[in-house]
């Protein structure tokens, strides 16, 4: 990575901001989350512009690329350099394929899964949007748990308010958490790190501090993450796609509750209860 930005390479600053409080106002220091703009070419094109936090970029160019279908494996790629400095981050493929962004923004109607019924999607993401395969088991417990982890990685958020957080966990273990501005931003990061380090995504879930927008459930579907736990509840286009990809969606986690959306079959003791209610 070359230089340094106008921001330096930090995800927070710090400003004077005037804070009404017990009914007074008085003048304090308050952290604020980064904002930072990164321009992405590829085979010397210019192909998206992403708003970011400037952490762990070279994972967020990686997955981005990955989740838009630009590349398959990290072997397609020959060369990354970014620049934080003039805010550009320069990727070269093996391929040399030259690219045509305006296809990545026209919507694509298709009928999924074979079930007649459209469904909206952008071009790539009718491209690298798959049901999937993984049969990871959640128990209550575990929804719980992978909360507890994804509220001990937000250290960004409870700094700022400002920021989105994004944990893969497994078998009640936190694997990596990133945070970022963009709520689609945390889930690159996480993807690109997996497929940098050759990670495996069997038997995880990601927890997410957000809502489930559509957005959100395609990027867990272009990961290959089987379930996807929230604070926030789904949309119903998310829930759609939900069931159309075997994603188990479970959302609005308050306390000891939440709801299950969609494929509650990967929910071990919802059989456990259904075999004791038929005994």
């Amino acid at each position: 990575m070359n230089g340094v930005s106008r921001f330096g390479d930090a995800e927070t600053h710090r400003r004077r901001v005037l804070r009404y409080r017990a009914g007074a106002y008085r003048e304090e220091e308050d952290v604020i989350a980064t904002e930072f703009a990164l321009t992405l070419h590829v085979n010397g094109e210019e192909f998206a512009t992403l708003v970011c936090t400037p952490t762990y970029v070279e994972d967020l160019v990686y997955g981005f690329l990955a989740s838009e279908g630009v590349i398959r494996s990290v072997d397609e790629i020959e060369s990354v350099q970014v620049s934080l400095w003039t805010g550009t981050a320069r990727v070269q493929t093996r391929s040399g394929v030259a690219l045509h962004p305006a296809i990545y923004n026209k919507r694509y109607i298709g009928s999924c899964c074979g079930k007649g019924r459209q469904s909206f999607y952008f071009q790539s993401d009718a491209l690298t949007a798959r049901p999937v395969a993984d049969a990871v088991s959640l128990s209550a417990d575990d929804v719980f748990r992978a909360m507890d982890l994804l509220d001990a990685s937000s250290g960004l958020f409870e700094e700022t308010g400002g920021v989105h957080v994004a944990a893969l966990v497994r078998d009640g273990q936190l694997v990596l958490a990133r945070a970022d501005i963009g709520r689609h931003n945390a889930l690159d990061k996480i993807y690109g790190h997996c497929l940098r380090a050759g990670e495996s995504l069997s038997g995880t879930a990601i927890a997410f501090s957000g809502r489930i927008s559509s957005e959100v459930l395609l990027k867990v579907a272009k990961i290959g993450v089987g379930a996807v736990i929230a604070r926030g509840a789904p949309t119903l286009l998310a829930i759609d796609l939900a069931e159309e990809l075997n994603i188990t969606a479970i959302g609005f986690v308050r306390g000891r509750s939440f709801n299950v959306y969609s494929h509650p079959w990967r929910m071990s003791d919802v059989a456990v209860e259904e075999a004791t209610e038929r005994a």
